[in-house]
């Protein structure tokens, strides 16, 4: 995610005013929010990895290399290139690691926001595809509805083997790759347009990156003024571009 935060349009600023923690957001604040980001972002990277990579690189080492390859994409010389919380070995970009970022970056906060969005979408078309585990309502997360499931048909090609979960070890899962997964794609990651992502935003799966200033539009609601805290100098840094 890249903001030019002095080309920001007071419309842009009361719209990303709403920014925190995704985590902490209702899936509703979060998709209000969603288009809003990716009209008032520079640039918009989203890189995601399959299940048969992340069983056999790990997820640590996948998340660090998945989030070095969407910040090499969007920054720019003269940003401020941050991350949340832990610091990319490899990315060939220098940047920050701040603790708590999605409490005080809006860069970070909005990243946050176009992931969980673009995941949550993704899993709800799975449901389509794999309806025997509840995907559309759990999103994948460990719900009793969804450890249910998995006692009654075992797992899907979605799931990672290497989860430690209380359903897997139900079914004395050994972490080895079954072979089902075999032909699973092993990276999938593109950079298209943001029209991409709404135009079938059901149906987003490995995902578009997009260039920002698109042409999606629409007024902020009452009550979405600005957040100094965030859109202000919240990143103790001066100039003006930031990438998270």
């Amino acid at each position: 995610m890249l903001f030019d935060y002095e080309n920001l349009s007071l419309s842009d600023r009361r719209a990303l005013g709403g920014l925190h923690d995704s985590k902490q957001m209702n899936a509703e604040d979060r998709e209000r929010l969603y288009p809003y980001v990716l009209r008032a972002a520079t640039k918009v990277s989203v890189t995601v990895r399959c299940v048969r990579g992340i069983d056999g690189r790990g997820l640590h080492n996948t998340n660090v290399e998945a989030l070095s390859t969407s910040l090499e994409r969007v920054a720019r010389d003269g940003a401020i290139c941050l991350v949340d919380g832990f610091r990319l070995p490899g990315c060939s970009v220098q940047h920050r690691q701040v603790v708590d970022g999605d409490a005080t970056s809006a860069a970070i906060a909005a990243a946050s926001v176009i992931a969980k969005v673009s995941r949550d979408r993704y899993m709800h078309g799975a449901g389509s595809s794999y309806p025997g585990w509840g995907f559309d309502e759990n999103v994948g997360y460990s719900t009793p509805e969804h450890r249910d499931a998995i006692a009654r048909n075992g797992i899907s090609v979605l799931h990672r083997r290497s989860f430690a979960s209380v359903a897997y070890k139900q079914l004395a899962l050994d972490g080895s790759l079954p072979a089902e997964l075999e032909g699973v794609a092993d990276v999938l990651d593109s950079e298209e347009i943001a029209a991409a992502i709404e135009a079938d935003a059901d149906g987003v799966e490995a995902d578009q990156a997009v260039g920002g200033n698109g042409s999606l539009g629409g007024e902020p609601g009452p009550g979405q003024g600005p957040d100094p805290a965030l859109l202000g100098e919240a990143d103790g840094e001066d100039r003006a571009s930031r990438a998270a």
